[in-house]
């Protein structure tokens, strides 16, 4: 997945704008390493920094006015120009920067291949779907890790999107940022038009995703020190 990401990310962005040089740039760059750095940190006084082994940590902003983030496996993240209005700060953006991180640290992106792999072929096996059918894999793969979307996942996804919140929080708590931004992230979010029914949707709805973080929030709060 790590070797399939690479290969992905590099051919995205040589397809799309990146921006580097402004203030956006700079920021999703930092705050970005910030995250790596505290997730980095959270796994090895875990005992498990064998989840970003073999990791490359990269962080692009493109032009696209869709409001949208991803990482795909390996650590390597994109944010769109869209989503930025919305962040407004670096702790707006460490919200939506944790989240994708702890995605690709739980191998969420993982996960929903091997089941767009066993939906489609009727195994798991990568390398097998690929000589079959290098095009549907790379499309699947898209999908795993967010760029696009597939019925037959949403209620598998949902449930990635509510573990990855919590684990962000603790991330962004960790490298400094106050977790109490992420309610007024989304607020921000749903109030920037309609969003599909729940039960259509690959996220859960802004209401749900709310409730949901402020009753993670004290145990968020407890790795919470000030840069």
């Amino acid at each position: 997945m790590i070797g399939m990401s690479a290969t992905a990310y590099n051919d995205f962005l040589s397809q799309n704008q990146v921006i580097t040089s402004t203030n956006q740039a700079s920021m999703v760059k930092k705050v970005g390493e910030k995250i790596a750095a505290a997730a980095t940190d959270f796994l090895t006084k875990a005992g498990k920094q064998n989840r970003v082994a073999g990791f490359n940590w990269q962080f692009n902003l493109v032009n696209d006015n869709s409001v949208n983030a991803w990482c795909m496996p390996g650590g390597m993240v994109v944010f769109y120009t869209g989503i930025m209005p919305i962040c407004e700060t670096e702790a707006g953006l460490a919200v939506v920067m944790g989240h994708e991180v702890a995605h690709a640290i739980a191998r969420h992106g993982n996960e929903r291949m091997s089941q767009g792999l066993m939906a489609n072929f009727g195994f798991a096996v990568l390398g097998t779907a690929m000589g079959e059918n290098p095009s549907l894999t790379k499309d699947i793969f898209m999908q795993s890790v967010g760029i696009g979307t597939q019925l037959g996942m949403l209620s598998f996804s949902r449930k990635h999107e509510t573990e990855a919140d919590k684990i962000g929080l603790v991330f962004m708590a960790m490298a400094g940022y106050d977790p109490q931004e992420a309610p007024k992230f989304w607020e921000r979010m749903s109030s920037g038009g309609q969003e599909p029914p729940e039960f259509l949707s690959t996220h859960p709805s802004h209401e749900t995703r709310i409730k949901d973080i402020n009753a993670f929030m004290p145990e968020a709060l407890k790795y919470y020190k000030p840069s």
